[in-house]
């Protein structure tokens, strides 16, 4: 089969299609005939050597839609010929936390195209659990584009932040999966959104997908300060950040007192200073959060289904494009996700 594969560390110019054996499914597991895969930035940092402990040549991707072709002979959940979309967490499923329904928090916690071949081919293996019917109103490419992206704003917007209707959420740097996601998921929830970015044509965007208010930070000297302008001096509910250094400041700075921020990436750096007075004088929540769970998978999913929602999709590639789509994720042009098309 075909596969979008590295054999040594990089950037998108390491990235090949080869002809590689088809998967083996495990007893628990089903084989999927991929579809389409949607790009996370999870991609850039497997390539650059944010994993070392890779075996070559390693699949790329998170993200996957298709059709079940194989079921091992313990799975009784799903059949061949379903129509699917697939989550890229994997746990041990035996410790306390996977016990408990919080695989995410699981100490072996991985994702597809990390800890095992990723889905940017065209046949892939994966637990029976992490694969849940396809919500009718989408096609492939827009179920691709589903997953990790929704899923993780999910749970930083409803486990996490405990969303609440009429509650006012601060997105920053508008344009990639999972800000995006947590707009739409955030407008799903009731609240009211705030979203910033360097793009005056993406924050034309989110405002058509309901931000009711948008702030380009290059033209703005003081976000926060332009945060508490249109909250009239109260601050934001929640700060989904999905950027990190950057915009660390502005969350402690924007959010009200009593206020939530949750955390999921680190674009802009990993390390940043904390007032610390002003954390525990405001009675600030901090969050840490990644993917969610397989009961967040699926009552993710089933809000999708019920609200009719659609993923954003910024672009399509073939499968042997892959190298051009990741270029362009890792140049910050895109709003949404981008998708491979894998097989007709």
């Amino acid at each position: 089969m075909k596969a979008a594969v590295i054999r040594e560390h990089g950037g998108p110019d390491r990235i090949r299609i080869e002809d590689i054996p088809d998967p083996k499914p495990g007893d628990g597991d089903v084989v999927v005939d991929v579809r389409a895969a949607a790009l996370n930035h999870l991609d850039i940092w497997v390539c650059k050597g944010g994993r070392a402990e890779l075996t070559w040549p390693h699949v790329l991707g998170s993200d996957a839609a298709g059709v079940v072709a194989q079921v091992g002979p313990r799975v009784r959940s799903v059949r061949a010929g379903e129509q699917v979309v697939v989550t890229a967490g994997l746990s041990c499923g035996a410790c306390e936390f996977c016990r408990s329904g919080q695989q995410s928090e699981c100490t072996e916690f991985g994702l597809l195209g990390m800890q095992r071949p990723g889905t940017f081919a065209e046949r892939i293996a994966v637990p029976a659990e992490n694969v849940l019917p396809m919500p009718p109103h989408l096609d492939f490419n827009e179920a691709a584009a589903l997953t990790l992206a929704h899923l993780t704003a999910w749970r930083m917007l409803f486990s996490r932040a405990w969303i609440q209707p009429g509650e006012t959420v601060l997105i920053h740097g508008i344009g990639g999966g999972v800000a995006v996601a947590a707009l739409q998921l955030a407008r799903f929830g009731g609240a009211e959104v705030i979203a910033t970015s360097s793009s005056n044509d993406k924050l034309r965007r989110a405002a058509d997908l309901g931000a009711g208010h948008t702030i380009n930070y290059k033209e703005t000297p003081d976000v926060a300060a332009a945060v508490r302008e249109i909250t009239r001096g109260r601050g934001v509910d929640i700060a989904i950040d999905t950027v990190g250094a950057a915009t660390w400041p502005i969350d402690l700075a924007a959010v009200r007192r009593g206020g939530r921020i949750v955390l999921c990436g680190v674009t802009t750096g990993s390390r940043a200073e904390a007032d610390l007075q002003a954390i525990y004088w405001n009675q600030l929540a901090v969050f840490g959060s990644t993917s969610g769970s397989l009961e967040e998978f699926r009552r993710m999913i089933a809000a999708v289904r019920a609200a009719g929602l659609r993923p954003v999709i910024d672009s399509v590639f073939p499968l042997d494009q892959a190298r051009e789509a990741v270029a362009r994720m890792e140049s910050g042009q895109q709003f949404g996700k981008i998708v491979l098309t894998v097989s007709e």
